[in-house]
């Protein structure tokens, strides 16, 4: 399987994989997170342990159990880290510390390296034998709540090791090593593979989308912080220019989001019976149907206010779409303004650049065709695999010839 992915990223990065997981491969690897499907974290786990595996690594991947109540405590929590101004009641603390212990009663964590992904999982640390414990932060930490941080800091500090996704997200307040790795896509997922422009427009009418009609799309949770509001708004105000536009707002359900159905709700709303705004609310697996609606799009959005990475967007960019995006978190390094996309701070400037690009086919060809090769060289699942190898082997003191 490996060998596939040849034909995107050259023989030598093959190799160089190869090779950093001959130093590692006598040491047992775990990934823990909080959901096996819904966003970007499980979709990532979906393909790299296969990966991991058939490198000859003793890969695993174990999600942690909660009720209702946990994980809105940690939805709460997430809010919060990223800045979205949250009240957080004193016995969501006493919660957290109660499931940490279930799942830590629970799960088998005696691996050489354990990597825990995001704050869900993170007070686990606390239960250690054994192993080199590393933590994956993919929100957007670079403005948190200070008593929510001060609390989840008292963990991560406990780490050997901590990774976030851009540098705006390191923390001058961690004593510990911090290395910058950014998610990636896999080219070969259902997701991301190349489709037949019949099944695209089949699939695409199947829900009541002309495919011969400019098309807005944004693909992400229902959750404030992608602004779905916003995107509503910026839709209507280009229809102005553009009257027969028609948005698309593609999201799943993820059972540690608990909000996902009322912020679905405020969208419906706001939509207010418009025939060419269409809300899907798709299950988690159903990737071949985002893929196809962003083969389809004309321009992909992704106006979030607060963002980790967004992988939409290089999922977008790999399709040769251009993309608007809001100014935030790893959408930045993902969308280089002038020539990925455009980077939008509202909903105004979000309609002007989706104006702009819809009338103007020579432009989002070119934005396309750079925007497929930047993913090509930084995105891909690939250079993920060898990052977190160079890690581990950073932690264990292996990286040294």
């Amino acid at each position: 399987m490996l060998e596939k992915y040849s034909q995107f990223v050259g023989e030598d990065e093959i190799d160089a994989i190869v090779k950093l997981a001959q130093r590692l491969e006598d040491l047992s690897i775990l990934h823990v997170n909080s959901t096996a499907a819904g966003g970007g974290v499980a979709e990532i786990l979906n393909r790299l342990i296969p990966l991991m595996r058939e490198l000859g690594l003793r890969a695993d991947w174990k999600v942690i159990r909660g009720d209702q109540e946990f994980f809105t405590v940690t939805k709460t929590f997430h809010n919060a880290l990223q800045g979205i101004t949250s009240a957080v009641p004193e016995h969501y603390y006493t919660i957290y510390e109660k499931w940490q212990e279930i799942n830590a009663n629970e799960l088998d964590l005696d691996y050489d390296v354990v990597f825990i992904h995001d704050p869900q999982p993170a007070g686990l640390v606390k239960y250690r034998k054994k192993g080199l414990w590393i933590w994956r932060c993919h929100i957007d930490l670079s403005t948190p709540d200070p008593h929510v941080w001060s609390y989840l800091r008292r963990y991560v500090s406990q780490y050997n090791l901590a990774i976030f996704h851009i540098p705006d997200f390191a923390r001058d307040d961690l004593d510990i090593p911090q290395l910058l790795i950014p998610p990636s896509i896999d080219p070969l997922s259902p997701k991301n593979m190349e489709l037949p422009q019949t099944a695209v427009e089949r699939i695409v009418r199947k829900f009541d989308v002309d495919s011969e009609r400019p098309l807005l799309l944004q693909v992400s949770r229902f959750d404030r912080a992608k602004d779905p509001l916003g995107v509503v708004e910026a839709y209507r105000l280009a229809k102005r220019h553009v009257p027969d536009l028609q948005l698309v707002y593609l999201g799943s359900p993820a059972h540690d989001d608990p909000e996902g159905e009322a912020v679905y709700n405020e969208a419906v709303k706001a939509a207010g019976g418009d025939r060419d705004i269409h809300l899907l609310m798709l299950p988690p697996d159903s990737h071949v149907e985002v893929n196809a609606f962003q083969r389809a799009a004309t321009v992909v959005m992704q106006k979030s206010i607060r963002e980790g990475f967004g992988l939409t967007v290089s999922e977008a960019l790999w399709k040769r779409k251009p993309v608007v995006g809001g100014r935030a978190g790893g959408i930045k390094i993902q969308v280089i303004h002038g020539v990925t996309g455009f980077l939008a701070t509202s909903p105004k400037t979000a309609a002007h650049y989706t104006t702009y690009l819809i009338r103007e086919k020579k432009v989002r060809e070119e934005m396309g065709n750079a925007g497929r090769e930047h993913v090509r060289r930084n995105f891909l699942i690939t250079h993920q695999l060898r990052r977190y190898l160079m890690a581990i082997a950073y932690a264990a003191g292996r990286h040294r010839l």
